[in-house]
């Protein structure tokens, strides 16, 4: 059994955090603030983007439990799949979360997975301490 450094909890706890936040995005939504095209713009595909990302960091916080998502190119690629496979089946007539297809939500999905896959490999990597956790030591 391998044991991990505390590096490991700070991650999963800031991974959490970042899930929490979007939801709390989605609570508190800024769309009392928005109008016309940016109102429709908001309503359409702001959750297609955001979502990816919330999946992608909850996948991050279950990892040492799912260890098929350890790679964060499995990660982009479940929190890709998972939604655009909804997304066909609204195309085909099986309402499975939401019932309207709209082609550019593929895109938004894929934009979502993508940022979730920066943001781990690009950004936090570097400016995180945490973040690249290493086995403990025996």
């Amino acid at each position: 059994m391998v044991h991990y450094t505390i590096g490991t909890t700070q991650r999963r706890a800031f991974s959490i955090g970042i899930v929490l936040f979007i939801a709390a995005l989605h609570i508190f939504s800024i769309e009392s603030y928005l109008q016309g095209e940016w109102l429709i713009r908001y309503y359409s595909y702001f959750s297609d983007v955001m979502i990816p990302i919330a999946f992608y960091f909850l996948l991050y916080a279950s990892e040492e439990r799912l260890p098929l998502v350890k790679r964060w190119e499995v990660k982009v690629a479940i929190t890709f799949l998972l939604p655009a496979f909804a997304e066909t089946c609204q195309w085909v007539g099986i309402p499975l979360l939401g019932s309207t297809f709209d082609p550019l939500d593929y895109l938004m999905y894929g934009l979502g997975a993508s940022a979730a896959g920066i943001l781990d490999r690009q950004l936090f990597s570097r400016l995180l301490t945490f973040w690249t956790v290493k086995p403990a030591q025996p």
